[in-house]
């Protein structure tokens, strides 16, 4: 059986389901920011973006961009009714303060003990860049992480130890990737959720550190499928 890996758009979505309603939360730059896209009908959400909106929705359709509407990430977005926007400080006093339930960001690695590294690689033509990342990863009640499970390159980011600078240690509970969702437990990573055609032994061959997997473990379906 061919293994059908998640899109980009799939992952978001997924992730999306695992936040409650009434949550406040950031998204970072990149691939979390498609999460906005997919909140379930019977919730509210209240999105924030680092750069000084509380109130983010979803991508605005192509031609009702608003150039002076933007996130962190300078991607073009939409103000939910209710909607803030304000000063940066301000915005990072949010961060910092202990004002958000959960954040949701990229990541280059992630220990299996929760370090999370996603602002600084060995490659020279990819210049270290933290912005708010760090204020971000120790500021919010719970970090969630989307990214591919391996690089382009066909490496694991989910290491037994992070060999890149750490954003911050010990922060990350849920990692989504496009082959499973994985916590991280006191006993290392958990998998709760596999792409169907994938068997264990062929997630931790393509996983730096030792997987368990859960009594429970469902199927991770892109949406749609049977």
């Amino acid at each position: 059986m061919t293994v059908q890996r998640l899109s980009r758009t799939d992952m978001a979505r997924r992730a999306a389901q695992d936040i409650p309603d009434g949550s406040y939360v950031n998204l970072g730059i990149g691939l979390p920011t498609l999460v906005a896209n997919f909140v379930p009908e019977d919730r509210e959400v209240i999105y924030h973006s680092e750069n000084g909106i509380l109130g983010v929705g979803p991508a605005p359709a192509p031609g009702e961009e608003d150039p002076e509407l933007i996130n962190a990430g300078k991607e073009p977005v939409t103000l939910l009714p209710g909607g803030a926007y304000f000063h940066h400080t301000d915005s990072f006093m949010i961060m910092r303060g202990g004002h958000l339930d959960i954040s949701v960001l990229g990541a280059f690695q992630v220990g299996a003990n929760g370090d999370l590294a996603n602002w600084a690689t060995d490659d020279e033509h990819y210049p270290p860049a933290v912005g708010g990342a760090m204020d971000l990863a120790v500021g919010a009640r719970r970090i969630l992480v989307l990214t591919t499970h391996t690089t382009a390159r066909g490496e694991p980011k989910l290491l037994e130890r992070c060999t890149y600078p750490l954003t911050a240690a010990g922060v990350v509970d849920r990692v989504y990737t496009d082959l499973a969702v994985l916590d991280v437990t006191p006993a290392g990573l958990l998998v709760r959720e596999l792409v169907d055609g994938l068997t264990g032994d062929g997630l931790q061959e393509l996983t730096g550190a030792p997987l368990r997997f859960a009594d429970d473990l469902r199927v991770l379906a892109p949406a749609g499928s049977a």
